[in-house]
């Protein structure tokens, strides 16, 4: 019996001491909040989910990951939210702010650009111009990496939709139905401008309130993407689509941004934890928007949303905007941002983006997607001398 006992008294100490070990861990693990404008339940917030378990696993659970879906901090908030240290993380959606990262808008509102390189891209345009925009703003744009620092964050991956779409409450999808037609624009400029050469009127609004604008008439239409649709609660008040215009991918998610502070507060190690699961995030959204783009088009056809093609004049007359716009939106950055070598900058992307077009071409998961972005950009950033 004391045998049977002391054997029970020493299995009970070890549990105990084991136990102790595992609080211990737990208690040493650094909690960093991430902020998301996104509610609960959407696929990117699933995605800062995964990316949370991802750079506990990465850091051997050094650091845990708390995601704040539309609570902490919503899309207008982030970018002084994460500078001032409300948020540690946050997934910051740079056309809000153009003043502030004027050279990474620069980059990022040229993605009509994909309409001319290859009309057959559609949603998979946005993994080919989100591993560009990555590449470019780590390795080929120090200006990018100031702008950054210069609002206290360390730029750490970037995420791009699928296609950008017209959603309406009355038919859009000619020359003539443009005209006067207020649009949502998200942010970026170009599609402002594309607004405007067709006589529309952009109105530029936070994604949080597309839904109550669309539905109330203060808007004609949104622009955004068809999985934003049900992300942002669009289709409840959305009863036509036309996919083809005005198109391009919306690549000026800088979406894991980090406080410099807290950066600069982490080890190598936790830092190059970020990083991979950086990469990983960075794949997933715009391979989900990639896939999800025809399923939630479907779904809006089967609540009674009309789908239209675009007239093939309207078509021709947008890549011909195209084309001139990217002669001039050098100089509206210059005039307006002190942006002195977007001419150069936008020929240095161009063919770096003709690059990932190839390098995306034959992607079939976001596994493989996030391996490519890995190998090619995130693995080759040095976490001992990045952001500090």
């Amino acid at each position: 019996m004391m045998v049977i006992m002391k054997k029970n008294g020493l299995a009970a100490l070890v549990i105990a001491a084991l136990a102790s070990l595992t609080s211990a861990a737990q208690a040493s693990s650094k909690e960093l909040s991430y902020a998301i404008g996104y509610p609960s339940g959407t696929d990117s917030h699933t995605a800062a989910l995964n990316f949370a378990n991802s750079v506990s696993e990465y850091s051997g659970n050094e650091l845990a990951i708390k995601v704040y879906p539309l609570s902490l901090l919503n899309f207008a908030e982030t970018s002084d939210g994460v500078r001032d240290g409300i948020a540690d993380i946050g997934y910051m959606l740079a056309p809000y702010f153009p003043a502030n990262y004027p050279h990474y808008n620069f980059l990022a509102e040229n993605s009509m650009l994909l309409t001319l390189l290859d009309s057959s891209l559609r949603a998979r345009g946005g993994l080919a111009y989100n591993g560009a925009m990555a590449e470019f703003v780590f390795f080929n744009c120090p200006e990018c990496q100031a702008e950054f620092l210069n609002q206290n964050q360390v730029y750490t991956s970037n995420a791009a939709s699928s296609t950008y779409g017209a959603h309406c409450n009355t038919p859009v999808n000619s020359i003539e139905t443009l005209e006067n037609k207020r649009l949502r624009i998200g942010g970026s400029a170009q599609w402002s401008r594309w607004a405007e050469h067709f006589s529309a009127s952009p109105v530029t609004l936070s994604g949080n309130d597309a839904y109550e604008a669309l539905s109330q008439g203060v808007v004609d239409c949104v622009v955004i993407s068809a999985p934003d649709l049900f992300n942002l609660g669009v289709h409840e008040a959305t009863r036509y689509t036309t996919m083809a215009i005005p198109g391009g991918v919306m690549p000026g998610a800088a979406i894991t941004n980090v406080n410099a502070d807290v950066w600069r507060s982490l080890s190598d190690d936790q830092r190059r934890a970020l990083l991979k699961a950086a990469a990983e995030i960075s794949a997933e959204i715009p391979y989900v928007y990639y896939e999800r783009e025809q399923q939630r088009l479907d779904d809006a056809r089967k609540m009674g949303v009309e789908l239209h093609e675009a007239a093939p004049e309207l078509l021709q007359a947008t890549r011909d905007f195209v084309r001139q716009d990217m002669e001039k939106s050098p100089a509206i950055y210059a005039r307006k941002y002190n942006v002195a070598n977007g001419g150069e900058l936008l020929a240095e992307f161009r063919v770096l983006l003709e690059k990932w077009v190839s390098l995306t071409a034959e992607v079939e998961s976001k596994e493989e997607l996030a391996d490519l972005y890995w190998n090619e950009v995130y693995s080759k950033v040095d976490p001992s001398t990045y952001g500090m």
